[in-house]
């Protein structure tokens, strides 16, 4: 072996475990640390132990409820500038609301369209509802 290239190796390091447990052995390093070992493991043991310090399912799910609640709201402002827009083009006033105009792109008057035929089916049927 070529001098000066290798590691210090020490030959009585202690292993320490978060359970308490100390082993002895040999390493490059001085002192080890794990979180698990053969004395507290599952597997050697037969008990099951869950580990979840950092509430991972817990997170995930804030993040989909966030998510989720986020979507709703852009949903919402949508449907809602597209009403101003169908009040305005039936009283055919030029609205402009945040990115939709009434001189808007043709899926946009597509949807004005929708949302007003659906807006002048719902009227009739309200209207034979309170007779």
């Amino acid at each position: 072996m070529k001098a000066k290239i290798h590691p210090a190796y020490f030959e009585d390091i202690k292993i320490t475990c978060s359970c308490g447990n100390v082993m002895i052995a040999g390493s490059t390093k001085k002192e080890l640390k794990t979180e698990i070992c053969s004395a507290c493991h599952p597997f050697y043991t037969g008990q099951q132990k869950l580990i979840d310090t950092t509430g991972r399912v817990d997170k995930f799910m804030a993040k989909i409820k966030k998510a989720q609640k986020i979507k709703e709201k852009k949903v919402k402002v949508v449907d809602e500038e597209l009403d101003e827009l169908v009040t305005a083009t039936e009283e055919k006033e030029p609205v402009q609301t945040g990115f939709l105009t009434e001189e808007a792109g043709p899926e946009i008057k597509k949807a004005v369209k929708v949302k007003a035929a659906k807006k002048a089916a719902k009227k009739p049927a309200a209207a034979k509802k309170t007779k």
